[in-house]
């Protein structure tokens, strides 16, 4: 510290005798490896170069404080390098920084000298660069869009390596046009969608937008119209501000756009823009008594001193930006005072003099006469501007791919090659770097993924202070309770800042603030304005939230219902299902005929197709598969019966009742042909009773199977030897006949009481009309089922508990099984056909309908087909009528067997 404040003395003493710094002479160091600088350390008071006749360069004499930090933080980071082991051991950086003074022509001198061969001031002409080695490995800068899309270009087609701390454009993520262009700052495009995100959080949804007349602004300007209009927000006013050098036709466009701002409901401005075009508007804002807006700011003027110390700039009401974080940088301050001190030690600048004995300064002009002249004060503000620690971070970027190039380690970088900056360009791409801690990377188009905060200027004395309100890391995290706004909260304020009529302007006519136009009141005094501005303080209660809303245009299949007296302000009301927007004047949605339909937000109808269970669909298709399968094993088994008629295996089934059971089963698989296709009143007749009745047939006989299934195994050989007696010939049949009588009185009832018919239904489906079999009552639906269950109930209890006997066929088990087939069937088929659309039910009938046909085949027929073709030396009466040795019943055989052999033997 002692050291420091010897250094600030004898600063003060060279000072106070008038003596010159040497500071220009610190921005240029040697090195093994040097990077090339651009910086605005100094502005043009005249830049209005549309009369320039001769190549030469504007005269630069404005000094920029932020400028010089930019560069005094590159020289505080390539110095830390040097120092450090860890990036480049045993390597020594250098550097050439030079001024840019804002200007492009003032820029490409600069540019030129990096081009020239190293240890000279000429560029040479080659037809390949491959191996040319420029002064420079890599160039840091410049701060401007506007100047970096003019030496992007001209660097990239070196491929020399380009790393700027402020240039934010998205035009330079063009790849193919931009090269070799990096950033440290994110693109205009993360802080357009943080923009937006912000005009969405608060709801405002009408808004002007104003961009700078240059390249910066246009761009930044097409990306929110852009961006602003897929997200509903609606921009009343838009239009281009000129720079500080208008013509007449600009200024009266200008106050043109100001008067209709002014006029209009907009409370939030968009102003996209360089610092001096953002002057040049709030100067026309001011003499215009623009009243109080919510200006939401871009990066480039949000910290301006350009616009801060703007004389009026407090009542243009609320000003919110984005800023790009940065990690914090506290040694930054006591090194800038370092380096002032330095330069005004004569020992040092001497030494500098003999470093440096030239500084080229009769090819690109002096470096920066103006930073000779300075004092502390003159940079202390500008010390916690954010882009220092990007300029900072730039360094490093290109030491952390110069070091992967050389293959450097801990004790030093092995390869000696001459690097070129061709070379360093392709360790460039993809880069994680990590200065003062923070890990960074560049992505495929070089820029950083960096997060924002959110800026509020708050007024203390003459000169705002930005307040961190909020934060925006892809989404936006808002403090709404540390924002003050700063619009009219008192009598005295509201009376200051109220609108006024906009008067004619001559170009470049200065005048003072005048009161509200018809107000008849004197101008403000300075006191009355900064009782004006204390009563806005942060401590001030907060005002209400601004409200800015109107509504976007609405699309196609949309009307509008509007709302207030403005005719853009309206709800955006979407025509739903079943209506369309005819024309583009309708104010209501016209409802659809009957036989048409609509999407929503239709612009016509279409008209609708019939619907029903289709032959060609792939349900139907896969039921026909099975449908063929099962009616195919139905008249093979039925075919095989026949032709063994007279065997034990066919008569112990039932002779001529097995014949008729197959038929049946045939008979009622073949009933589903009725369910596909379109239906007619014939089909929705039909569909049931050919179901049922067969089915009822199938299961009488398999009934009296199982009752002589059950006496023959539960009763005593007398008893079951008497009824046995009654339950063939004429009497068995006589059962089916009672059976299929019950199940067609029923169906009768069915028909006759609740008759299915077609109908037509224009409602279920939203494009179709469904044609479709209409059941009137689901009463009498399940009723037709009821002798069904009834016979399948009786089958499954009189053979459920029947024990096998030892050396006889089975049959008992086969008539269990296929009861549990037909009971799970239909009763799956209660809730599936409940829960089904209706225009696919005739389908879950189908597949109900086969499923219980081909459980019935499968569990009792089909194995005894297997028997008849593949074990016929088991179709003896022994093994399937019971007979003996000697037994001449041709039934007979012992009905109790071994007591405890199970049934499923």
């Amino acid at each position: 510290m002692s050291g420091l404040a010897l250094l600030g003395l004898a600063a003060l003493l060279g000072r106070a005798v008038g003596a010159p710094l040497c500071l220009s002479r610190q921005l240029r160091m040697h090195g093994d490896y040097v990077l090339g600088g651009l910086f605005p350390l100094r502005t043009a008071e005249d830049t209005d170069l549309s009369g320039r006749t001769q190549p030469n360069t504007p005269e630069c004499s404005r000094f920029s404080a932020p400028g010089l930090l930019w560069a005094l933080a590159v020289k505080m980071a390539v110095e830390e390098i040097n120092k450090g082991s860890a990036l480049l051991p045993g390597l020594r950086l250098g550097f050439d920084l030079f001024d840019t003074c804002s200007e492009s022509v003032v820029a490409m001198k600069p540019s030129l000298m990096f081009m020239a061969k190293a240890g000279s001031c000429d560029v040479a002409a080659y037809c390949d660069y491959t191996q040319y080695q420029p002064r420079v490995l890599a160039v840091i800068g410049p701060h401007s869009s506007e100047l970096a899309l003019v030496t992007g270009k001209f660097f990239g087609f070196f491929l020399i390596p380009q790393v700027s701390y402020g240039a934010s454009t998205d035009q330079l993520s063009n790849r193919e046009v931009f090269p070799s262009f990096f950033r440290t700052v994110p693109s205009d495009r993360v802080q357009v969608a943080a923009m937006v995100e912000l005009l969405r959080e608060f709801r405002w949804n009408w808004v002007a937008a104003l961009g700078s007349d240059d390249e910066y602004g246009r761009q930044g300007l097409s990306l929110f119209s852009s961006l602003a209009n897929m997200w509903g927000i609606c921009i009343a006013h838009e239009g281009l501000v000129p720079l500080s050098h208008a013509t007449v036709l600009q200024v009266d466009a200008t106050q043109g756009l100001l008067q209709r701002v002014n006029q209009s409901s907009v409370q939030v401005v968009v102003l996209f823009a360089s610092a001096r075009a953002a002057r040049t508007l709030f100067s026309y804002s001011i003499r215009c008594g623009l009243s109080p807006k919510v200006w939401v700011a871009s990066e480039a003027w949000l910290t301006s001193d350009l616009v801060m110390t703007l004389p009026g700039m407090a009542q243009m009401g609320t000003v919110l930006g984005f800023l790009q974080r940065g990690a914090p940088m506290p040694e930054f301050s006591s090194y800038v005072r370092t380096c002032l001190a330095l330069a005004a030690d004569p020992a040092h600048c001497a030494s500098l003099e003999a470093e440096q004995p030239g500084l080229e300064e009769q090819v690109v002009g002096p470096r920066c006469p103006q930073c000779d002249h300075i004092t502390p004060e003159n940079v202390s503000a500008d010390l916690p501007h954010h882009q220092a620690f990007a300029a900072y971070a730039a360094v490093y970027s290109v030491a952390q791919a110069l070091h992967n190039t050389l293959l450097c380690n801990a004790s030093g970088c092995p390869s000696r090659e001459r690097v070129r900056p061709w070379q360093l360009l392709e360790n460039m791409y993809n880069l994680t770097f990590r200065p003062h801690g923070l890990a960074m990377r560049f992505d495929a188009s070089g820029n950083v993924e960096m997060g924002y905060d959110l800026k509020l200027w708050v007024w203390q004395d003459q000169k705002p202070l930005t307040r961190t309100v909020g934060s925006f890391d892809g989404s936006l995290q808002l403090q709404r309770s540390r924002i003050r706004w700063h619009t009219p909260s008192s009598e005295v304020g509201a009376r200051l800042l109220s609108p006024a009529t906009c008067g004619s302007l001559t170009h470049g006519q200065e005048r003072p603030l005048a009161p509200p136009a018809g107000s008849g009141g004197p101008s403000p005094s300075p006191g009355q304005v900064h009782a004006a501005e204390q009563s806005l303080s942060p401590e001030a209660p907060p005002c209400q939230e601004p409200v800015s809303q109107c509504s976007r245009q609405c699309e196609e299949g949309q009307v509008r219902r509007a709302k207030g007296f403005h005719s853009c302000c309206y709800d955006c009301v979407d025509c739903k299902a079943g209506s369309y927007k005819s024309s583009s004047d309708d104010l209501a949605c016209t409802q659809c005929d009957e036989d048409k339909w609509s999407p929503d937000r239709s612009l016509r109808c279409f008209p609708r197709k019939l619907k029903f269970l289709a032959w060609g669909e792939p349900a139907v298709l896969l039921l026909l598969l099975l449908l063929g399968l099962t009616l195919g094993l139905a008249l093979a088994a039925l075919a095989l019966f026949v032709q063994h008629r007279d065997s034990p295996l066919v008569l112990a089934s039932g002779g001529p009742r097995a014949f008729f059971s197959l038929a049946c089963l045939s008979v009622a698989c073949a009933s589903v042909l009725l369910f596909p296709g379109r239906p007619s009143p014939a089909s929705c007749l039909a569909q049931q009773p050919l179901l049922h009745l067969p089915l009822t047939g199938c299961l009488s006989t398999l009934v009296l199977q199982a009752v002589d299934i059950f006496m023959e195994s539960q009763l005593p050989l007398s008893w079951a030897d008497r009824l046995h007696g009654h339950l063939q010939g004429p009497r068995a049949w006589l059962v089916v006949l009672l059976a299929m009588l019950a199940e067609a009185a029923l169906c009768t009832w069915y028909l006759v009481g609740f008759p299915p018919e077609v109908v037509t239904d224009w409602r279920v489906l939203p494009t179709e009309v469904l044609v479709s079999c209409y059941v009137h009552s689901w009463v009498s639906f399940g009723l037709v089922h009821i002798t069904n269950a009834m016979l399948a109930s009786l089958c499954f209890l009189g053979t459920f508990l029947v024990q096998s006997q030892p050396g006889r066929y089975n049959s008992a088990r086969g008539l269990t099984f296929a009861m549990l087939a037909y009971f799970i069937t239909w009763i799956s088929f209660v809730p599936l056909f409940a829960n089904t659309h209706v225009a696919y039910r005739p389908a879950v009938q189908m597949g109900a309908n086969l499923l219980c046909v081909l459980g019935i085949l499968a569990t009792v027929y089909l194995p005894k087909c297997f028997l008849l073709l593949w074990q016929p030396e088991r179709n003896t009466p022994e093994f399937f009528l019971g007979g003996r040795p000697g037994d001449t019943r041709g039934r007979g055989g012992s009905r109790g067997g071994d007591e405890t052999q199970g049934k499923n033997e």
